[in-house]
């Protein structure tokens, strides 16, 4: 998708008006990311960073080997855990498929309820769009 049809996704109107937004991106993407979470009613709060510990990835300069997570918030939701660190080494899985331990994550520290849009499969307690 584009980044203009990803700004345009209904996603301020599925969310709460207290909820938490965890957008995914890579680094030719990320001010897009601040600038989309804006739109959909979020205020962006944490940069988070995968590592998914593949071998030479894209790039320039700097060869890209992360991906990073945009974690916002909307209104006043509690974390129900504080985590130490803003970085992960979890394993790659097929192209794009998120690791399963960051939804592990998503669930310790968001409360639910949960919904994952273009989810390439069902979990137990959250909802699914796309």
């Amino acid at each position: 998708m584009t980044v203009d049809e990803i700004a345009v996704l209904p996603v301020r109107s599925l969310a709460d008006t207290r909820a938490h937004l965890y957008l995914w991106t890579i680094n030719a993407y990320v001010e897009d990311a601040y600038e989309i979470a804006r739109l959909w009613g979020f205020r962006p709060s944490t940069l988070l960073t995968w590592w998914p510990r593949h071998g030479m990835g894209l790039g320039g300069a700097f060869v890209n080997t992360t991906e990073h997570v945009l974690f916002c918030r909307r209104g006043v939701l509690t974390a129900q855990e504080r985590v130490d660190t803003t970085w992960w080494q979890w394993p790659r899985r097929e192209h794009s498929a998120k690791p399963e331990a960051f939804l592990d994550l998503v669930e310790r520290v968001s409360p639910a309820p949960r919904l994952e849009m273009f989810a390439r499969t069902q979990r137990l307690g959250w909802d699914s769009w796309g």
